[in-house]
């Protein structure tokens, strides 16, 4: 059962989520998997109307603040097909890559969260829960936004946090060339969501 307080109610409205691998396996330790990441929301972007303002992916879990544009279905709809065609295409990854070292152990880890979720064909990538919270201020945006492109350098893998190739902390920088373009926002009541 999802926590009450944890649910996209606005679907148009700006939210920080998290997304997290199940039994926080690193799976995003593998470049190959960050890049599926990195083409997914590409797509989402381009195609689907996902206005994407920060993001870090870190070895299991993922940090956005991001909104669904007006003429889509709505962020919950956006968030359910990046996280399902993610999960098919990091399967099929986990499935054929036979370089990959951990492959028998990730496999069992996946189909056993698959199996005991009772709605997930063979795998689950990701857990349910996304843990939205809604952006409407300038300063609950900073913090967020701080607190995403501050996680590699608490984690120990850079000093700076624009030094992250897999994050938005280098758009915020001014750096011309970044892995991913993102809405940097430096006054959000500008964007028309603050109430």
């Amino acid at each position: 059962m999802k926590e009450e307080g944890f649910r996209i109610r606005q679907q148009f409205a700006p939210h920080f989520v998290t997304f997290t691998v199940v039994g926080w396996v690193d799976l995003f330790s593998r470049k190959a998997c960050r890049d599926i990441l990195i083409n997914n929301l590409k797509y989402c972007i381009e195609h689907k109307g996902l206005l994407l303002y920060a993001y870090v992916i870190m070895t299991n879990h993922v940090h956005a603040i991001m909104v669904a544009e007006q003429d889509t279905k709505g962020l919950s709809f956006l968030i359910r097909d990046f996280k399902s065609y993610s999960s098919k295409q990091l399967s099929t990854w986990i499935l054929s890559d036979s370089k990959e070292s951990r492959k028998a152990w990730m496999t069992d880890i996946f189909r056993h969260f698959g199996f005991t979720s009772g709605n997930v064909d063979l795998f689950q990538i990701w857990t349910h829960d996304n843990r939205p919270m809604e952006i409407f201020q300038m300063d609950f945006f900073n913090q967020k936004l701080n607190y995403i492109h501050q996680n590699p350098v608490k984690a120990g893998f850079v000093r700076n946090p624009e030094d992250f190739l897999y994050s938005s902390a280098s758009n915020y920088a001014g750096f011309e060339e970044n892995i991913l373009d993102v809405i940097v926002i430096d006054n959000w009541s500008n964007t028309g969501y603050i109430r």
